[in-house]
């Protein structure tokens, strides 16, 4: 999808106001992760998948075991399995074999891999503040606390 297109392209003022809304977010979402995506590819030679994995190991130092990290990640098994081998190979992660169950691995960061993640999530917090420039604070405050409230009641719709 070209920059200029967009899923909000397809609709008219005769759309829904919530259908309108949600694909307004859905567009802003995609091109701050794409603008994130590349980022990450040209600055580290990383991708988002690796970033976020290395992200959940920062915020869990004794680690995570790999179904953990599928399930914090939203993705399956696999693929956790296939970025843990690179990161592995890489230095920055390391596998333990857990004492009460020598079939799972605890993953967790090696020193080279906090290092670089800290490296990365700096940059990467710039990178987010560049991107939400364009809003004054309090307009960055109104819009988290609009969210808050949508999130509030997804939770209690989903209970």
């Amino acid at each position: 999808m070209s920059a200029d297109m967009d899923f909000e392209t397809r609709l008219s003022d005769d759309d829904h106001q919530a259908l309108r809304l949600w694909l307004r977010l859905l567009s802003c979402t995609t091109r701050v992760e794409d603008q994130i995506r590349q980022r990450l590819r040209a600055d580290f030679g990383t991708t988002l998948p690796r970033f976020d994995l290395l992200a959940q190991l920062e915020r869990h130092p004794d680690g995570l075991t790999m179904r953990e990290l599928s399930k914090r990640l939203m993705v399956t098994g696999g693929n956790v399995t296939g970025i843990t081998d690179q990161l592995e190979a890489e230095g920055l992660v390391l596998r333990e074999t857990r004492a009460d169950d020598r079939r799972s691995f605890i993953v967790k960061l090696t020193p080279q891999g906090r290092r670089q993640f800290k490296r990365m999530a700096a940059t990467h917090e710039g990178w987010i503040v560049e991107l939400f420039a364009g809003w004054t604070p309090a307009q960055k405050t109104h819009v988290h606390e609009l969210l808050a409230q949508l999130k509030t009641h997804l939770a209690k719709d989903a209970a």
